[in-house]
């Protein structure tokens, strides 16, 4: 089966995130970012995190090297011995003067949960950089129990997750059933009957390859995912504020959709839609691709502040690029240190810098606004342009006959030859009123 290799590739890779690349919990080490942030997240950040201004007790466990600090006689993780570390003390303390996270909290560390602290602490308390800072790499298949059900990489990873939790895999599907489940999850539509008869009737060893690879190439492909895309890039054909008015930018739409279905690979589908106005001899797609971030709210109701609005949608741009490309929730650093990614307060002003010396404002006329042409329209220009270049290089100018063509032209021009006046024929009027052909 051929497999897209550009935008879609990213779909691929959130999934691998969502199932974890590491070893199941209970195989191995522990992963810190899979197992442990989150715990950390739910029950410490809050008070003991990135927010200095709202850190309690001086002590910091975002990082390790503040996790690991001696506060007067004790630290709060001693890597390798969870017995002498004071928050594993505090986590699992019966005082309720003392246990952690507080009472007043509304927060319950459970006894599994407690565990994985433990052995994370036991483990050598290894920390990770969030996860979209750290490249990829490609992680050891789990172990599985079940190898005659697996058939390809990713079917590892899933059964390893059902074993875990004493589930199988499930009966393979009849041809019916997965021609519909194919077609709905590549193009969002199901299959005609005579593609079901066509796909369940094909008794080829490649019967399933060629149904995907045609599907891979239909329109519709682009149409399915790019829908995907378009929400985080929240697209609308209308301006969000108050009435609401129309707005104009379906040639994104039909940019992000011709990108999935001519396989752009994610880098240029990355740079073209942050940075397409700073790149040189392109189609002119480039630049409609950064309607990536027109795409925010634009307020014309009467008696705004447009400066206002301009500024929030400056933020918008700054939340969406960190989410969409960086998994991260960068907003809450708007207002103060984030809590629970690694963001300042000030790191995030340094951003909306980089936002803010952008043109468009709020404006009810979405200005500045660009003339875009569809793929054949720019064909059809390349040929024109090239057929004007060609007629102009027969043009000599030089020549002792073009000299005089153009002395006999300007001639005639001067005594008024070149141009006549057209009279016209008949004149009518449709009321019957009377009309007279003047000079």
């Amino acid at each position: 089966m051929k497999v897209k290799q550009g935008v879609a590739k990213v779909w691929v890779v959130l999934l691998f995130l969502g199932l974890g690349v590491c070893e199941a919990a209970g195989e191995g080490n522990l992963s810190f970012n899979r197992d442990i942030r989150p715990l950390l997240a739910e029950y410490c950040f809050e008070c003991h995190g990135n927010d200095a201004k709202t850190r309690k007790g001086k002590l910091r466990l975002d990082v390790r090297g503040g996790a690991l600090k001696d506060l007067g006689g004790h630290a709060a993780i001693v890597a390798g011995d969870s017995e002498k570390s004071k928050a594993y003390e505090l986590i699992v303390s019966s005082d309720e003067d003392e246990i952690m996270p507080p009472r007043k909290t509304g927060k319950k560390m459970t006894a599994d949960e407690a565990a994985l602290i433990k052995r994370w602490i036991d483990e050598g308390a290894a920390y990770e950089k969030h996860w979209s800072f750290v490249p990829p790499v490609r992680g050891k298949l789990p172990a599985v129990k079940d190898m005659e059900w697996v058939r390809n990489a990713i079917d590892r990873y899933v059964l390893a997750k059902l074993e875990a939790k004493g589930l199988k895999g499930s009966e393979k599907a009849d041809r019916y059933t997965l021609i519909r489940r194919v077609y709905l999850d590549l193009t969002g539509l199901p299959p005609a009957p005579k593609e079901v008869d066509a796909f369940v009737n094909d008794k080829s060893k490649r019967a399933y390859e060629k149904l995907v690879d045609g599907l891979l190439k239909s329109p519709r492909y682009g149409e399915r995912w790019a829908s995907m895309w378009l929400d985080l890039a929240r697209y609308s054909d209308s301006m969000g504020y108050e009435k609401d008015l129309p707005r104009t930018i379906w040639a994104y739409r039909d940019w992000v959709i011709d990108a999935y279905n001519r396989d752009l690979p994610f880098d240029q589908f990355t740079v073209q839609q942050l940075a397409g106005d700073m790149l040189r001899g392109g189609d002119g797609s480039e630049l409609l691709a950064t309607a990536f971030h027109r795409n925010t709210l634009t307020n014309e109701e009467g008696g705004t502040d447009n400066e206002e609005f301009r500024v929030a949608a400056v933020k918008d741009r700054v939340n969406t690029t960190m989410q969409v490309w960086m998994g991260m929730t960068m907003g809450c650093a708007n207002c103060h240190s984030h809590k629970y990614d690694p963001i300042s307060h000030e790191d995030y002003y340094r951003f909306f810098a980089v936002f803010n010396q952008t043109a468009d404002a709020d404006r009810g006329d979405d200005q500045p606004k660009v003339t875009t042409l569809t793929p054949s329209q720019r064909v059809e220009v390349m040929r024109l342009r090239a057929e004007v270049a060609k007629l102009k290089g027969g043009i000599d100018l030089g020549t002792p006959e073009a000299r005089l063509a153009r002395a006999r032209w300007e001639a005639l021009l001067k005594v008024g030859r070149i141009w006549r006046t057209v009279r016209p024929v008949e004149v009518k009027s449709v009321g019957g009123a009377k009309l007279t052909v003047q000079k």
